[in-house]
């Protein structure tokens, strides 16, 4: 069996290192917030505090333009983003202790836009350090890494707070970032792989706008947006009222957080370990095929429970099941991802297909609750799971125009 390399864990730890404060943001903000008695029309504008994470790619051509070439291209842009996380963290916590809401929410949007930019220099990182036979293992570890870091920042330390309170959530938090930020400042970029084609120069500004001009003129571009724009949106709307829809058929907040919030992450983190095993010996976009069609199978069974009634076995089957395709399915595609980023400009390139895969499901929610309301679409919980599934399959018809365009690299190729 063949070693983990250690450069693979070193990407683990930075992308779990930016899933701490978006973890915190999406799970535990909400409740810190109800705990101060804030409104829940108020709590509906929390979610402005990840507008870094939308809008990463209006900042991306400056990772990929500036950095010192002494500290390493990518460190440059990453150490300076870890310092100043943990900074914040550490901020956030003397804010929580004294109750300064304002502050804190201010806070938490700078953890937010360090972790964002240093995703950007992560992604980066990631194109100019992954061997082709090595995107299939580096992509899974990029998504459990940061899987493992919302499940840290949102679940773990939440539970924790109890005893160590709010302020010690976020003390551990910045502790975890400085942790991580040692390892870095120990480590060099390893130096460029033959196997990677020549050593790109740095682009002036002409160069690098030109440069995103190309891979956006490319001919199939298109197909290629449409593709990685859509392959979550019945999915997504599929989710957004799979909480809801169990609520509604009386299951407790206590079972869906245990079943959907622990069992279902622990499904999805052993789907992307399986995903990415799988794009390491497949072709990616036959790897993304298969995946993508027994997604299906769980997605078409949400839509069986509002036919056939729900049961404990049958609701449980279906979550597992169905968290874990949707992450092996979402590591095959950003291993799939990267193998079409032009490495000169691989933090821009990446961060741009990227953001199209945020834009391509945010319509999704408002759209489902829309349909499904009775006030509006009246669709209902049953219509809206079909609609999921016919989308996730009309996903698939996208695959022909991709396969006729260009080629794909093949791992087992590279030896």
């Amino acid at each position: 069996m063949r070693r983990f390399p250690s450069r693979l864990w070193l990407l683990c730890a930075l992308y779990f290192v930016q899933g701490l404060p978006f973890g915190f943001q999406v799970t535990a903000l909400p409740v810190y917030l109800r705990t101060r008695g804030v409104s829940l029309a108020a709590l509906g504008f929390a979610g402005a505090l990840s507008l870094p994470w939308m809008l990463k790619a209006l900042w991306a051509p400056l990772v990929d333009r500036y950095g010192s070439e002494r500290v390493g291209r990518r460190r440059s842009w990453i150490l300076p983003m870890q310092a100043g996380l943990a900074v914040a963290c550490a901020c956030a916590a003397l804010a929580s202790d004294r109750d300064s809401l304002p502050l804190l929410l201010g806070l938490i949007f700078v953890m937010n836009l360090f972790a964002a930019t240093q995703d950007i220099a992560v992604d980066g990182f990631a194109v100019d350090l992954l061997r082709p036979e090595e995107l299939g293992l580096g992509n899974t570890a990029q998504v459990v890494g940061y899987k493992l870091g919302m499940l840290t920042g949102g679940g773990l330390l939440v539970w924790a707070s109890s005893r160590i309170g709010w302020s010690g959530l976020f003390w551990v938090m910045s502790a975890l970032c400085l942790a991580v930020f040692t390892v870095v400042l120990f480590v060099r970029e390893p130096p460029h792989h033959a196997e990677q084609g020549p050593p790109a120069p740095k682009l002036d500004w002409a160069g690098l706008f030109s440069r995103i001009k190309g891979v956006l003129t490319v001919p199939g571009t298109g197909w290629l947006l449409l593709f990685i724009g859509t392959y979550k949106l019945g999915e997504t709307m599929s989710d957004v009222l799979y909480k809801p829809f169990l609520v509604d058929a009386g299951y407790t907040p206590a079972q869906i957080g245990l079943w959907v919030g622990t069992w279902g992450t622990a499904a999805s983190l052993l789907g992307s370990t399986c995903g990415g095993l799988l794009a390491a010996r497949l072709p990616l976009l036959r790897a993304v095929a298969l995946t993508g069609t027994l997604r299906l199978i769980p997605l078409a069974g949400r839509w069986v429970l509002t036919q056939v009634g729900v049961n404990d076995a049958g609701v449980l089957g279906v979550t597992l099941t169905e968290e874990f395709f949707g992450g092996a399915l979402t590591t095959v595609m950003f291993a799939f991802m990267m193998s079409r980023t032009d490495r000169r400009i691989g933090a821009t390139h990446f961060t741009l297909l990227a953001s199209m895969e945020v834009a391509g499901k945010a319509p999704a929610g408002p759209l489902a609750g829309v349909l499904a309301d009775p006030k509006f679409g009246n669709w209902g919980y049953a219509n809206v799971f079909l609609l999921g599934v016919a989308l996730s399959a009309a996903f698939l018809g996208l695959l022909v125009p991709l396969r006729r365009r260009a080629p794909e690299p093949t791992p087992q190729s590279v030896a």
